[in-house]
């Protein structure tokens, strides 16, 4: 795969500045985003090592860590243990407003992007009920046995929940309602994270999506409309509270 120059630190530093200490993980994921996605780097092309981008940003390397795992969830990059971060083969251009967007949310405004993925989500499953395959119900049932087993670990949990409804989103065979729904969830994963609050909400929140996957595999779209209506409302409320908490 071609790299990044690596050899050459001071390439890097002209295309990113160092980040103003105390910055949240989100400016570095902006950052980034608008440098792999303004078409100066090929497809498939090795990002530096965390430990160069971390100089060149300025910020720590469990900083820019972070920001790579949330551009994997997006799609942005592809991750691969022992061999480097890569560039995918095609990145929605709706990516970087969006993210900029959500630097500036309040919280009125969450509340409403939670309103937004909520629709989004409800009728992406929708459309998955028809068209999805038993490859995909069966990467959804691995994803929800991941929550099950992971219920007092939220990273894990939550990293196993984001891939779910990916999945649901590609298998609902509408490629701009997939990208919609990685945006709008990137933005709210913070949140996301914050409002699981203990082990008994994490079983409540696999048990939703045990359902979701039971009407996915039935093929059965009001069942699996209303599975994930129920799952939304809930995680919706987690998440207000959680708003209201901070507020």
């Amino acid at each position: 795969m071609p790299a990044y120059p690596q050899d050459d630190p001071a390439l890097l530093k002209l295309e990113l500045r160092a980040m103003p200490r105390g910055t949240a993980v989100a400016e570095v994921a902006k950052q980034l985003t608008t440098l792999l996605t303004r078409g100066g780097l090929a497809p498939g092309s090795r990002l530096p090592p965390e430990r160069q981008l971390a100089e060149s940003l300025g910020v720590g390397r469990s900083a820019v860590r972070e920001a790579l795992a949330a551009l994997e969830i997006l799609g942005i990059v592809t991750v691969k243990p022992g061999s480097g971060t890569y560039l995918r083969d095609s990145v929605s251009e709706l990516l970087p407003t969006t993210l900029s967007w959500g630097l500036m949310l309040s919280a009125s405004s969450t509340s409403e992007l939670i309103e937004v993925r909520s629709g989004l989500e409800v009728q992406a499953v929708t459309l998955a009920a028809a068209r999805i395959d038993a490859a995909a119900l069966g990467r959804l049932d691995e994803y929800v046995t991941t929550m099950e087993h992971n219920l007092e670990n939220v990273e894990a949990f939550i990293e196993a929940d984001a891939r779910f409804h990916l999945q649901i989103a590609t298998s609902s065979g509408n490629m701009v309602l997939r990208d919609l729904l990685l945006t709008v969830r990137s933005l709210l994963r913070l949140w996301v994270e914050r409002a699981l609050q203990n082990e008994q909400q994490a079983r409540d929140a696999a048990r939703e999506h045990r359902e979701i996957l039971g009407a996915l595999r039935a093929r059965d779209p009001r069942a699996a409309e209303a599975a994930m209506t129920g799952h939304m409302r809930t995680a919706a409320q987690r998440v207000e509270g959680q708003l209201d908490t901070e507020s």
